[in-house]
Order: structure tokens, then sequence, then C-alpha cells
């Protein structure tokens, strides 16, 4: 009988990334880039589903994938109600809150509807989502956001966080529920989670208005001047909207959504490029030290992680503000990848639970 193949899906704001395992090993991986100009056609996420679907199976039938041995397509968890964390079975009300976009808007939500639609059209094989970016283990004091017309709510990478977090304490033959860590992902978005004993007790909002810019989001903005602005009668609601989720951050200063491009740019001179992104690099180190105060200062590692990482001078920069508080460990990319196809591999298995979204 042949080894079971696993296909890992995870749609990022700027990327679509997909791996194929042949049970728990890698046989290929591969990023799919999008220019702004290639996504500015859609004027909603949920309308990238057939173009991001369709360059997936491209690129499979280009490689002679057998179809047949897929036994389960695991995709990045999008925005759903708050759930705990773990393996979901994407079913018809997940499918809903996820094509609506009620809850926000973000190309993860495309990771369950992609990852289904492939499963269905094989027969044999199942569609789950792992992780998704509202597991919400926020400690009561975290939600207190000053008004209580507005909750701050658990939005991050945590598929990513988690996955980077574990491996950092199986390096260090500890167990990640009992550290306490400070974990930076800097890609699309940002976010700055910190963990004490294996729960993200506070962690910035990294989809729609809190913490760090990022290539194409515009962080934290001050409230009243956002708010005249909103009154302007410049922008209209998802114009403003626009300009928090995918038209800000460094897009909106530099005309670019990619971080590698603004470096390159800050490299050759040219002095805004080189003040937004030491201004990136300086929120987040900012953002970092907000959480070690959170985690009382008992802090035994902080992680930089996700595709900025990969430039040494951002990194560089965080860490020489940020490691009087504790070693500060890179690990560039994501190990995202892999954590979605492993957790696949155990829910089918039956060594992890599979839950049902209701």
């Amino acid at each position: 009988m042949s080894n079971r193949l696993i296909l890992a899906l995870n749609p990022g704001s700027t990327s679509t990334k997909l791996a194929l395992f042949e049970e728990n090993v890698l046989i290929f991986e591969k990023t799919l880039r999008h220019s702004s100009s290639e996504l500015s056609v859609f004027s909603r996420v949920s309308d990238q589903f057939h173009f991001r679907k369709d360059l997936i199976m491209g690129e499979l039938k280009e490689r002679g994938i057998d179809f047949s041995r897929i036994a389960v397509v695991v995709g990045r968890g999008g925005l759903v109600k708050p759930i705990e964390s773990g393996v979901y079975r994407v079913n018809e009300r997940m499918k809903d809150d996820l094509r609506s976009g009620s809850r926000g808007e973000h190309a993860s939500n495309l990771g369950g509807l992609i990852a289904d639609e492939i499963a269905s059209s094989l027969g044999a094989a199942s569609a789950f989502i792992v992780d998704p970016v509202v597991v919400d283990e926020l400690q009561p004091v975290a939600r207190v956001s000053g008004h209580p017309e507005i909750e701050r709510i658990s939005i991050f990478h945590a598929l990513n966080q988690k996955a980077v977090a574990r491996t950092y304490a199986d390096s260090t033959g500890r167990k990640y529920e009992d550290l306490n860590l400070i974990i930076a992902h800097m890609g699309g978005g940002v976010s700055v989670g910190a963990h004490k004993k294996g729960r993200v007790i506070d962690v910035n909002n990294a989809l729609n208005g809190d913490g760090p810019f990022s290539p194409e989001r515009s962080g934290g903005l001050p409230s009243g001047q956002l708010a005249d602005l909103c009154f302007s009668g410049i922008y209209d609601r998802e114009g403003v909207k626009r300009m928090l989720t995918g038209k800000g951050g460094m897009v909106a200063y530099l005309g670019t959504n990619s971080f590698v491009e603004v470096c390159r740019m800050a490299e050759n001179g040219d002095p805004q490029a080189l003040l937004i992104s030491r201004a990136s690099a300086y929120q987040i180190g900012k953002e970092i030290g907000a959480m070690a105060a959170v985690l009382d200062g008992q802090v035994d590692a902080i992680i930089l992680t996700g595709g900025m990482a990969y430039q040494e001078s951002h990194t560089g920069f965080i860490k020489q503000m940020v490691q009087f508080i504790a070693e500060v460990i890179i690990y560039p990319g994501e190990d995202e990848m892999k954590a979605l196809a492993y957790n696949g591999l155990l829910a089918l298995d039956g060594k992890a639970e599979i839950k049902e979204y209701d």
C-alpha cells in the first residue's frame, strides 16, 4: 500500500504556500507570490478563491502528483469565531463564516475553503484547519481596551507562533508549557505574543488596527486623527478599512508590499525607505518590551520569526533594542507548513482529536 500524501495550504496576505508531504516527509514546498497589482482586482478576499485554487492545482498537475494518494488537505485557519487550539474538520458552518468575512477579511479565510474544495474533488480526502488565527487564550485583563464598546480580541499568527515555540522548547530539552516566551511573527502582518506556560495571554490584533505596522497593515494609529479621517468625507468605510489592512504600512509609504524590496531601497540610500524600515523594527521592539512587562520580566527567550526575519539588518536593530530582556532567537520564515501537515497526520491516525466547529 502506498504511503499517504498530506497537502498543506497556507494562504497569506501576499502569497499562497503549499507543501506536499509523504507521511511526515516533505516532498516539495512552493511559495506562490502575489503582487499588489494582481490582488487589487479583487474587491474582497473571498473573491480570490478561484485565482488561488487554480494556481495550487496548476502547480500540483505540473509536478505530476497522483491525486488519488492525497489522504488529507490541511488549510491554515481563518477568521472564524474564537476557538481553542487544535484540529478542526471543515464543515458547512465554518465555510459559511469563512465566506462571509463577518468576523474580518483575511487571506487565511481561504485556507479552509480551498482545502475543502480540493478534498471534495478528490472524494476520499478529508479537509481540516489547524490553530486558526483566532485562537484565544487572552487573560481577562488583556481584553480591556479603555472603552466598554470595544474589547481587545485575539487575532494573531497562532499556527506559526505555537510551532516555533515548540521547536525552541524541543531544542532546549524543555516543554513549551514550562516556558515564558515572547514571539514576534513578522510577515504580511506583525503579531507579538506573550506566551506564559503554554498559553498566549496577551497579543496584539495583527489584522486590523493594533500593534506594529507591517508591509501592508497600518497597525495601531492615533485614534483621534483616525476618527477625523473617517469623517473627513475623503474616504468611505471600505476605504478606511483598506487603509488599515491591505493598503497601509510600507505599501502606503513606499508603494511596495515587498519587505525585501524595502530593504534593498534602504541599502541603496533611499532615505524614506531607511526611515520606514527602521520605524518597523522600532515599533516591534517597543511591542516586545510591552510583552516583557506582561510577563513580569520573567522571559526565557525572545523569538523573531516570519519572512521579515530573513533580513539581518531588521533583526539586528530589534535585537539591539531588546536583548537586555532575554536571549534573542531567530527562526526565519515559518514552521507553519510542517505544523499543518503534522497535525493532519496525527488526526488521520487518531492521535489528535478532530474537533467540530459549531
